[in-house]
């Protein structure tokens, strides 16, 4: 489980590509590095992932993890190379303050940045969406991309596009300074609404099929 809060912004520093496997590693920075073993689950750009291997470095500890060819298919990890900036969250421990809200690190898909807006001191960027999940996206609903917690600002059905506000602590802390119209993010949809929709959609089938 996570809480949708960006813990830091790491270069990949390996990345080996095999058939079907991507084997890639990161260093994470001392200050949430304590306590990881190997087994540990991490979030990167949102995508749950289970350490593999761990080593400790003057710059913190260096792990690795495996990418299946299934999780580069639905994800933006397919894409990374040396040097990509990744947002790491580290699995929540119990009683924890869930500053976001609730993510289990499972992706639904990706979607391509359409455009990015700066005005002073604020940022709106908008995505083009898959209207297979778009159906759970709500405005002033919770979306993840790239494993941060972000308000739905803006919903366009007709167009198949959303957007979120982002604000200068957020550019700072995440690879979202990085956004560029093409730029493909990684996005987990609210548990409660996915569940919502479902139910009301399998209720008036089934009302829909008794009628006739």
């Amino acid at each position: 489980m996570y809480t949708g809060i960006v813990q830091a912004c790491c270069p990949i520093d390996r990345a080996e590509r095999q058939p079907g496997l991507l084997t890639f590693g990161i260093t994470l920075p001392p200050e949430i590095s304590a306590e990881v073993t190997l087994g540990a689950s991490i979030a990167i750009n949102g995508c749950c992932f289970t350490v593999t291997s761990m080593a400790q470095v003057e710059a913190g500890l260096a792990v690795t993890f495996d990418a299946i060819q299934e999780t580069q298919d639905l994800t933006n990890i397919r894409l990374i190379e040396v040097g990509t900036q990744v947002n790491v969250e580290r699995s929540a421990k119990q009683n924890v303050e869930i500053g976001g809200h609730v993510l289990s690190g499972h992706i639904v898909g990706t979607a391509p940045v359409v455009d990015v807006l700066h005005t002073e001191n604020n940022c709106r960027v908008t995505f083009k969406a898959d209207p297979s999940w778009l159906k759970y996206v709500f405005e002033k609903g919770y979306l993840a991309i790239n494993g941060a917690s972000l308000t739905v600002a803006a919903l366009d059905r007709d167009k198949n596009t959303f957007a979120v506000n982002l604000i200068p602590e957020t550019l700072k802390r995440t690879n979202f300074s990085d956004f560029s119209s093409g730029s493909l993010v990684n996005i987990e949809i609210e548990s409660q609404s996915q569940v919502i929709v479902d139910t009301v959609e399998r209720v008036m089938a089934e009302r829909f099929l008794g009628q006739v």
